[in-house]
Formats: structure tokens, C-alpha cells, sequence
């Protein structure tokens, strides 16, 4: 089995917090830099979790972006990804505590995703049966038409799609009719809480699931520590608890669950191991610092 994911490779400038920021002062912090990006993230999780994985994303011809498409190499990724000469390679700035995390964003090369790009590698991709989308690509303008493509040649080539809905202000930017107008048809679409508010309105997770399974075939809520809800478009809805453990970094835990849920879906488990699947691998993110999984 081999997923092909499609969408951000930057660098993080994980900052690890313990209190709260002192605004206008000094807060202490551990401080790290590396590889991140929710669907380069998505991939070393599947890779970790045993998947085949080609990314397909966009990086400037430079340091940073050569060392991230290292890393990923190292880590079993294979990376159908573009170095684009005179642009920088994305950066995000990651404030990480226990509890939360906000992420302040300069996307860089990752705005030049070229469609043409994406076609070629979904049709010169021997193996592959599912194509996952980090919905990133979708919400500006310049790298929309790529995010685009990657559905388009999924279906044209018959593969399977997922879509993770990626970040709850730029979806409220967008809007909700116009997000779920651009992934209508997806097999799956994956959001968190406060993404499913967004898209769906308030209401339950179950609720708030059924609503979505208009726009895509299947709906997963994460819900964090709390678990998970998957909602079928046949009315059929299964859950999942979470997994507790302790929280050191939250960063990363989203497209780590996405990762094990897809290893197992795509495998042919049913929606009840995949959530299962799923909450043990976003279990393993939290507790360890930064985004990817951990190396030796």
C-alpha cells in the first residue's frame, strides 16, 4: 500500500512553553527547529506506521529546503517535491504548550504547488490507492489550483481521497460553503473541533459529522484527549475514547492520527479500528516535542 500526500513542506520554529507568555517581556522556552508542514508531517507518521508514502509539495531552492526533504528522505518518504529557484522555503513559528498550540505562518514556496507537478507524480506513482490532501493548499489563492489538481487526478486515476480540513481561521476566511464546495466528492474528509464548528455549525461531534457527510463520503471529528467520531454517509456512526497519556507537545498529533487512521483504513480495517488506529499514533505524538516522529 502506498499514499501519496499532497501539501506544505516548511520549516518549524517549534517554541515549547511551560506558562503562559509574558507579553512585552521574557517567557522561558525550549526552542527548536526542524521539519514541519501538516501533510510532510502526515507522511513521516505513515511512514512510521509502516505505509508507503510519496509527498508531493513545493520548497525553495535553498538550505532549509534541501534539509527538509533530508529529513524525510531519512525517514522513509519518498519526495516528489519541487525546489523553486528565487523564494525561500515556507517557515512557521510554533507557540506550543500542554495545552494548545498557535502557529504564526509565512508559506513561502508552498503557495507555488504546481498542478502540473501534482498530475505527474499521481500518474507516474506505481502502487498507490489513495491520494491525502492537507486542505492548506486549498485555503490561498496561489496554491489552490494545485490542491485542485491532486482531487481531479485522483479520481481521473481511481484512487481513493482523504481531505484534513488543515486550520479553523483560514477555513472562516475562505467560508465554509466554499471550502466544502472545493473537496465535495472527498471519500474522507478529517477535522478537529474547532475546524468542524466552522464547516458545520455548533452541535455534537456526532452532529456536526452527519452535517459534513453531504460534502464527503465519510466525516472523522478528532476531538483531542476526548477521542474521535466517525459519521458515514449511510447514517452509520462509530466512535473511538481517547487515549490518555501525558501531554508534553500537542504539535503534530492531528496529522499523526490522520496517519495511523489512513494506515489502517486504506489497509481495509473497519471505521472503528481506524479510529483506533488513529488515537494510538496521536497518542505517540504528544509525548514527544515537535511534529514528526521521534528518530534514533
Amino acid at each position: 500500500m502506498t499514499v501519496l500526500v499532497v501539501g506544505d513542506l516548511v520549516t518549524d520554529v517549534l517554541v515549547a512553553h511551560a506558562g503562559p507568555l509574558a507579553v512585552g517581556s521574557d517567557t522561558d522556552a525550549r526552542i527548536s527547529v526542524g521539519g514541519g508542514g501538516q501533510a510532510a508531517n502526515t507522511a513521516a507518521w505513515l511512514a512510521r506506521a509502516g505505509a508507503g508514502v510519496i509527498l508531493i509539495a513545493a520548497v525553495g531552492d535553498d538550505h532549509a529546503g534541501r534539509e527538509r526533504i533530508a529529513e524525510l528522505v531519512a525517514a522513509g518518504v519518498h519526495c516528489a517535491v519541487r525546489a523553486h529557484a528565487g523564494v525561500a522555503t515556507g517557515s512557521v513559528v510554533v507557540l506550543s504548550s500542554a495545552d494548545e498550540r498557535t502557529m504564526i505562518t509565512d508559506r513561502g514556496a508552498a503557495l507555488l504547488l504546481d498542478p502540473a507537478d501534482v498530475r505527474a507524480a499521481v500518474r507516474n506513482a506505481p502502487g498507490v490507492t489513495h491520494l491525502h490532501l492537507s486542505g492548506y493548499p486549498l485555503l490561498h489563492t496561489g496554491s489552490r489550483p494545485g490542491g485542485l489538481a491532486a482531487l481531479a487526478a485522483a479520481r481521473e486515476w481511481g484512487l481513493s481521497t482523504s481531505v484534513d480540513a488543515a486550520s479553523a481561521e483560514p477555513l472562516r476566511q475562505l467560508g465554509a460553503r466554499a471550502f466544502l464546495d472545493l473537496i465535495h466528492g472527498t471519500d474522507l474528509l478529517l477535522c478537529n473541533a474547532d475546524e468542524a464548528a466552522v464547516l458545520a455549525g455548533a452541535g455534537t461531534p456526532e452532529e456536526q459529522a452527519a452535517v459534513l457527510t453531504a460534502d464527503a463520503g465519510n466525516v472523522v471529528v478528532k476531538r483531542g484527549g476526548d477521542g474521535a467520531v466517525w459519521a458515514a454517509r449511510d447514517g452509520v456512526l462509530r466512535s473511538v475514547a481517547g487515549v490518555r497519556v501525558p501531554m508534553i507537545d500537542p504539535t503534530g498529533a492531528g496529522d499523526a492520527f490522520a496517519a495511523g487512521l489512513l494506515t489502517a483504513w486504506c489497509a481495509g480495517a473497519d471505521p472503528a479500528a481506524a479510529l483506533a488506529a488513529g488515537a494510538a499514533l496521536g497518542a505517540a505524538a504528544v509525548q514527544t516535542i515537535g511534529a514528526r516522529p521521534r528518530t534514533a
